[in-house]
Formats: structure tokens, sequence, C-alpha cells
């Protein structure tokens, strides 16, 4: 195998691997800002935790609430801090 060829060889590897970066692009991009939501929300739960014994309000992390935060990020921590209020 020639020098030729390990650099077209390389070449042809970079092209594919931005061909495929391009491709997943989107869902990437989606996926990275589903991640943060989730992660703000339960960074958030933490410190509701942390602060909630002053306003005498809590959520325990269950089941349920944990897959509410995780799909809807802070939205759905919001939703489960107004279901408290409302139902409690």
């Amino acid at each position: 195998m020639g020098i030729t060829e390990k650099i077209l060889l390389v070449l042809f590897a970079v092209f594919a691997l931005l061909a495929v970066l391009r491709l997943f692009a989107a869902p990437l991009k989606l996926a990275g800002k589903l991640l943060v939501n989730t992660l703000l929300g339960f960074a958030l739960l933490g410190i509701l935790s942390a602060l909630g014994v002053l306003a005498k309000l809590s959520l325990g992390l269950n089941l349920f609430n944990a897959l509410i935060i995780a799909v809807l990020g802070v939205p759905g921590l919001a939703l489960l801090i107004l279901l408290r209020l409302v139902f409690i």
C-alpha cells in the first residue's frame, strides 16, 4: 500500500465522518437540548429539596416525578410544583 493510497483512504474516512455528522446534526442538537433541560430540571429539584423546608414545599424523588422531570425538564418541575400547590 503506497503513500497515495493511504492519503486517499484518510481523505475518504474524513469525508465519511463529516457526512455522518452532517446527517445526524439535527437529532444530536435536539438530544443535547433535551439533556440540558433535563439536567437543569433535576438540579432545580435538588435546590427545591434543600430550600423547600423554608417555603414548606417539598417534592419527593420518586419514579413519577423523575419521569415527568426527565421528559419535560424545567416545565415538568413547574408542573409538579403547581400540582403540589393545587392538590395539597
